[in-house]
């Protein structure tokens, strides 16, 4: 596909530069050590005094520390890559990382404001659970806050006062999970690739404001499907689940034809696959809320996770040159691979100071409303898509753009082979939907 063109003159002409400079320790500075194997600068050296992101990385606690450090490791990848090019007008960039409690009010206050009592350029962080708070104290500073919340109530927050709030981008809110879903089931079905058992959909529904927005707008779709789809049996769990035999004997007792696991965290979603594995609803389509992403879901379900459906509203492909060449740096840099690569908030941050990198170009970076202003008014594309932060949000393919040029995509993943495949939209799929082992 002709898209992201930007991006992948970027990211590939520096590719072998920052492959060669894997070995060397990071250039960042921060107020904790760089993750291991982050890629060093190389090639003509940036000069002068820093520009200096802040980014707000849980590093302890009971939930997020995956997609943080991917966050992390993907903005520093970005960070390396533009002073490996001589930092923006000669100038480099540098981190300032500051572990955050992103559970309570208080904690992500502290957090933020110990960023910006740095007196950092902008702030980075791939999501709190508690939004409202960052906003606060990201808007009382004024330098652009650029998130992957993936929160619709973040996002009503910006849209009711954008002059207080309009230093805040972020990515598709996560009512898309639960709307974009009944889609892709009935492209599936249509196509005659998978053939329900029946029409039932089940959720298992997690405990965070973030899962209820999900189901909710799931149900609506359900409702709205004129048939085609109807809602089953609505579970709710809470976060630590461990053993889900009382779930999965609900679900075997309403015997629905889609499962859909409305839960965000890899570990927890691993346990559930290997149980359900070993006891499964037979011919039922499972499908789990985003957390295959985070690596360690790969690395405890094991063979279990073969056959799983997963999707999110901002991933990394595999079919452009620009999402290889991605791939390629980002996992010589960490010594990863394709099985143990997070693949949402990699990309993700990456294009976050590179978006960040592109208006310091052209505006003075201490002149935070000119910067804003410029994000705004200037969209740019990245690894993860069209980004086109003129409404706070980014927009979203297929489910609300017409083309993949017009926003970042909404992908479904399988794990196929024990390792995560593109399966839609179509027109970005590595390989086509395979009957999970409990369908055959």
């Amino acid at each position: 596909m002709n898209r992201r063109l930007i991006a992948s003159a970027g990211v590939i002409a520096t590719t072998a530069m920052l492959l060669a400079a894997c070995g060397g320790s990071s250039s960042s500075s921060s107020s904790s050590a760089a993750p291991a194997g982050s890629a060093a600068a190389s090639g003509a050296a940036a000069s002068g005094e820093p520009i200096t992101i802040g980014a707000a990385i849980a590093q302890s606690g009971p939930a997020g520390i995956a997609d943080h450090k991917d966050c992390w490791n993907g903005a520093q990848l970005a960070v390396d890559q533009v002073n490996a090019a001589g930092g923006v007008n000669g100038r480099p960039l540098a981190l300032d990382v500051t572990d955050i409690d992103i559970l309570s009010p208080e904690g992500i206050t502290a957090g933020f404001q110990k960023l910006t009592g740095d007196k950092v350029s902008a702030i980075v962080s791939p999501f709190v659970i508690i939004p409202p708070p960052a906003l606060d104290a990201a808007a009382a500073y004024g330098a652009p806050y650029m998130s992957g919340d993936t929160n619709i109530d973040a996002q009503k927050m910006r849209e009711a006062d954008p002059a207080k709030y309009g230093n805040y981008f972020t990515d598709p809110a996560e009512t898309f999970y639960g709307a974009g879903l009944p889609v892709f089931l009935t492209q599936l079905s249509d196509a005659g690739t998978w053939k329900p058992t029946n029409n039932k959909v089940d959720i298992v529904r997690g405990d965070t404001a973030y899962n209820k927005n999900i189901a909710d707008a799931l149900i609506a779709a359900i409702e709205a499907s004129g048939g085609k789809w109807t809602l089953g049996e609505v579970i709710d769990i809470t976060a630590g689940t461990k053993d889900w035999a009382p779930v999965i004997s609900k679900l075997k007792a309403s015997n629905p034809g889609v499962i859909v696991v409305d839960h965000w965290i890899g570990a927890e979603l691993a346990s559930f696959s290997q149980q359900f594995a070993a006891d499964p609803v037979p011919g039922a389509l499972v499908y789990l809320q985003y957390g295959p992403s985070q690596p360690e879901y790969l690395q405890i379900a094991g063979p279990a996770a073969e056959g799983y459906v997963w999707g999110t509203v901002i991933g990394t492909g595999n079919t452009s040159p620009e999402d290889k060449a991605f791939r390629q740096a980002y996992q010589a840099a960490y010594n990863v691979d394709d099985k143990t690569m997070g693949f949402v908030y990699p990309a993700w941050c990456f294009d976050m100071v590179n978006v960040l990198a592109n208006a310091w170009k052209n505006v003075d970076p201490s002149d935070f409303k000119a910067v804003n202003e410029y994000i705004a008014a200037n969209p740019t594309d990245g690894v993860t898509g069209h980004l086109d932060f003129s409404k706070g949000a980014v927009n979203i393919y297929p489910d609300v753009a017409g083309s993949a040029a017009e926003g970042v995509t909404h992908y479904f993943y399988q794990v196929q082979g024990g390792k995560h495949t593109v399966i839609a939209p179509s027109d970005d799929a590595e390989a086509a939907f395979v009957l999970q082992p409990w369908q055959k």
